[in-house]
This record gives structure tokens, C-alpha cells and sequence, in this order.
């Protein structure tokens, strides 16, 4: 007696085989940037100072950006960038607005960057 194998019945379980390796080419989800939040906890020592206190604090500024009776004073270290905005309070400029960010522009704390500012050589 002779046993016939049926040529075709192999290939159906080949092709069943490959089919669950395909991957699917769906894109993958975008994630989008955490916003820190905004705010004044941490920067009791910055809000209100003049020029000559946040010099006392970090040391001479890296940038110092007037604009009409408003002034910028921009401090930086390896950790992050400070923008300490000074407008007229009272007769003398005052920080009224803080903004920070690491080196490479992306969002950090600001009572984070003002703490790192705070070691950096230089700073008091």
C-alpha cells in the first residue's frame, strides 16, 4: 500500500504561519510635554527683590536686557536658565515675573532653578 501526501495541504499551514508574524505599521502615539505648574512656592527669596538682591543671590547676571523702565536679568548654570523680570514698584524695578527652563529649552520648576542658581559658582 501506498501513501499519497497531498501537495497542496502543506502550503494552506506555511501561509497560516507567516500571517501571524506580519507586525501592524500603525504609527506610534505621540506624547505630548508635561506642563509644570505655575506656582510662587519656592521663589520667596526672588519675587520682590531688586537688581542688587538677586546679584547678592546668583551672582552678576549672564544677561541684563533693559526695555523702557522694564529690565531682564538673565542668570544660567548647567542646570537650567533664569529670567527675573523687573518692572517699577514703588520707584525701584521689583521681579514681578520669573521664567525658567533647562539649557536645551525644555520646562523645569522654577523654585528648582532657583535653588540650583542658588549653589552655582558665583552665587551667594
Amino acid at each position: 500500500m501506498t501513501s499519497r501526501v497531498k501537495v497542496g495541504s502543506g502550503l494552506g499551514l506555511v501561509g497560516l504561519s507567516v500571517a501571524g508574524c506580519t507586525v501592524p505599521s500603525a504609527a506610534p502615539p505621540s506624547v505630548a510635554p508635561v506642563a509644570v505648574p505655575y506656582t510662587s512656592v519656592g521663589l520667596e527669596r526672588v519675587i520682590g527683590q531688586n537688581a542688587a538682591g538677586l546679584v547678592r543671590l546668583f551672582g552678576d547676571p549672564d544677561a541684563d536686557v533693559r526695555e523702557g523702565t522694564a529690565r531682564k536679568l538673565q542668570f544660567t548654570s548647567k542646570i537650567c536658565v533664569l529670567d527675573a523680570y523687573l518692572y517699577p514698584k514703588d520707584g525701584e524695578p521689583r521681579v514681578s515675573y520669573l521664567d525658567a527652563r533647562e539649557p536645551d529649552g525644555s520646562a523645569i520648576d522654577r523654585a528648582s532653578c532657583v535653588s540650583a542658581l542658588t549653589r552655582r559658582d558665583g552665587g551667594k
